[in-house]
């Protein structure tokens, strides 16, 4: 891999964060976390692959329900169309892989592409008994050498699974440009264009478009969460040295109004997010949701893949099935990154576990980064330092002049607006599963193998908590030091704690499934 030059970079305790997304560097992988493009890809994916891999290419574009062209394609003629194609006309490119192994975005897009017609492949008859009312029933248990190999050696280069993946494949790499001077511009007629399509998604208008589209446009604005995360903690390590006598240049005054800055930051972007979420509802109908969602299960824990999937030709599995979750936006790193930073607390539940294995289904930057704001938060006691609850808050409150009771004061407040903005995403996702899935199909598991009814309350009911609390700690609305906002955003979060419980008791009993 390719080195990192120090002026491009900011170097944290060993971790590297880019500022320059280095575009024409071929050696450094497509995902790295920077503070201008956040999570998404530090390049804009490739879309066209060298000519060795033609065959795949006309697979796949000969493969979604609706091609490009508008005529139906593959998986829209029935009879295993798709899978009689990879069986007739598709060679083992697995040369040609090692070929370019060196070129880690290009393994990227090689990665997402062999990953969509797995996905195909082996939902194809899934697919065919759903758009005809039956039930989902098997998929196909064994993925074929000329499939299984390539992907597996991409996912080794790129360090994902040998699945579809959120960022690596389905969503964050898997989008063009239409005018590349235009950039981002998702206003009618967008300028964002999907690569890759199960059904419709060629379509920039479609259900399937909009679903992906919608995920791409919030996570371009990560990058001032990736700037404050990062802020914040040095403002924390600030206030640390600011009480060392070989510092005095060090005020605690000043690494807090820093703190705050990196919070009022960090608000703005996720106010952005969640804006931009708050268009799935217009972009991606919900009624036509499960006609696409059908490709992007996984093989872990659903009824269509009992006992995993064989990869033909891998000689380190030994023809044992593998087992692996399927795509979902809960593997965005957006949220994750909020949960390590504030130290929101999670149950100690099997819900819990699930999100925990949800980790290692991230682009392994994004991992590493996350893993790295989790240790430096607890470390350097940010929570602690940040709401100065406990009197250790680096200066109890009667050694504090009123400036500094007026900035904690503010950070207190911040605290709560940031909580209420990951509390705001994770209510919406919640909305989206009761009326995208849970109103349209009995299927009991997420396209992750998580429970529907219960996963996502698991995490919702823990902000939720930890907002309540918190508040309470800081004399709740009795202290009124903390201004309307955040007593209106306390009431709203008391009304939406009652409320959840009611549906997800109620979706339990309908369903017949423990809400444990």
């Amino acid at each position: 891999m390719g080195s990192l030059e120090k002026e491009n970079t900011t170097y944290h305790n060993d971790f590297s964060i880019l500022h320059d997304p280095r575009p024409d560097d071929a050696s450094l992988p497509a995902f790295m976390v920077s503070t201008t493009r956040g999570f998404l890809p530090r390049i804009d994916p490739i879309v066209t692959l060298p000519t060795e891999f033609d065959p795949l290419e006309s697979i796949l574009q000969r493969m979604p329900v609706k091609t490009a062209s508008g005529e139906p394609g593959l998986l829209a003629q029935g009879n295993g169309q798709l899978g009689e194609a990879v069986h007739k006309e598709l060679p083992d490119l697995t040369e040609f892989v090692d070929k370019y192994r060196h070129d880690l975005p290009l393994m990227n897009a090689l990665y997402r592409d062999y990953s969509f017609l797995a996905s195909a492949y082996l939902l194809e008859p899934c697919h065919e008994r759903f758009v005809m009312g039956e039930d989902y029933g098997l998929g196909r248990q064994v993925l074929p050498a000329n499939v299984a190999r390539p992907i597996a050696k991409c996912a080794e280069i790129c360090e994902f699974k040998p699945f579809m993946e959120y960022a690596g494949s389905y969503a964050l790499f898997n989008y063009r440009l239409v005018d590349p001077s235009l950039g981002f511009s998702f206003s009618e007629p967008s300028n964002v264009r999907l690569i890759r399509a199960f059904e419709h998604g060629l379509d920039p208008t479609s259900s399937e478009a909009g679903f992906v589209l919608v995920h791409i446009d919030m996570v371009r604005h990560s990058g001032p969460l990736v700037a404050g995360a990062v802020a914040s903690l040095d403002a924390c390590r600030r206030s640390a040295l600011s009480s060392s006598s070989t510092h005095p240049e060090m005020t605690g005054l000043s690494a807090r109004q820093s703190l705050n800055v990196s919070l009022s930051q960090m608000l703005a972007a996720l106010k952005k997010i969640n804006a931009t979420m708050d268009t799935m509802w217009k972009r991606s109908k919900p009624n036509e949701y499960t006609s696409f969602r059908t490709f992007i299960f996984g093989i872990t824990s659903q009824s269509m893949f009992p006992n995993g999937v064989v990869y033909e030709g891998l000689p380190n599995s030994n023809g044992r099935p593998l087992s692996f979750r399927g795509e979902s936006g809960a593997n965005d790193s957006m949220i994750p990154l909020m949960d390590n930073l504030l130290q929101i607390p999670m149950p100690d539940t099997p819900l819990t576990k699930i999100l925990e294995d949800f980790r290692s289904y991230r682009p392994s930057n994004h991992r590493a980064f996350l893993e790295w704001v989790k240790r430096g938060s607890e470390e350097v006691g940010l929570r602690r330092w940040a709401l100065a609850l406990d009197g250790s808050g680096r200066g109890a409150d009667d050694m504090m002049t009123e400036e500094e009771r007026d900035e904690v004061r503010h950070s207190r407040s911040l605290w709560i607006q940031v909580l209420n903005q990951v509390r705001d995403f994770r209510w919406r996702h919640w909305c989206f599963a009761r009326e995208y899935i849970i109103k349209q199909t009995s299927h009991p598991t997420a396209t992750g193998g998580s429970p529907i009814v219960t996963w996502l309350p698991n995490q919702l009911q823990a902000v939720l908590g930890d907002m309540m609390g918190l508040y309470e700690r800081m004399g709740g609305d009795e202290a009124g030091g903390l201004g309307e906002e955040c007593k209106d955003i306390m009431e709203l979060v008391r009304r939406q704690d009652e409320t959840l419980k009611k549906e997800v008791r109620k979706f339990c009993e309908e369903r017949g499934v423990s809400g444990a």
